[in-house]
């Protein structure tokens, strides 16, 4: 009968141990999971101008979007807004007309930093195309109104 007691006791303690461990581990997960939802991400964006039609291609600095959100899937919303401010700024300083403009965005600075790299590096090898920066003095991305 003693040693069936023991044996109940290791048996028991075996399962307690492993019981905590389990518990510590889901509040671990638990704990990590919840973040302030309420928090806005920082959106990082910066566009690109090119047309058929012409050798330069603008493009803007990396810019902090005032008031962006992303959705759960990580897109931009309003982005085709975005695109439209460069467009209509490059037409309505004479600057490009018909061109297509593209807007880059990321909650990753760095991240956009590559991609802005990148990009920049093919239109450079392109020898009949020039790059026009606009400064943010010049153009800034602005809170879409619809």
């Amino acid at each position: 009968m003693f040693i069936f007691a023991a044996e109940t006791k290791t048996f028991n303690m075996k399962y307690v141990s492993i019981l905590f461990a389990v518990i510590v581990v889901f509040t671990l997960c638990t704990a990590s999971s919840l973040k302030k939802k309420d928090e806005p991400k920082v959106v990082y964006a910066f566009g690109v101008a090119a047309s058929f039609t012409d050798t330069l291609v603008y493009y803007t600095d990396i810019q902090v979007l005032d008031s962006a959100q992303l959705t759960k899937e990580g897109f931009l919303l309003k982005r085709d807004l975005y695109s439209y401010q460069l467009k209509n700024y490059l037409v309505d300083n004479n600057l490009q007309e018909n061109s297509t403009c593209m807007v880059y965005f990321s909650d990753k600075k760095g991240k956009l930093d590559k991609e802005a790299s990148k990009l920049m590096e093919k239109y450079k090898k392109t020898k009949n195309v020039s790059l026009v920066r606009l400064s943010p003095e010049k153009f800034k991305f602005t809170k879409p109104v619809e």
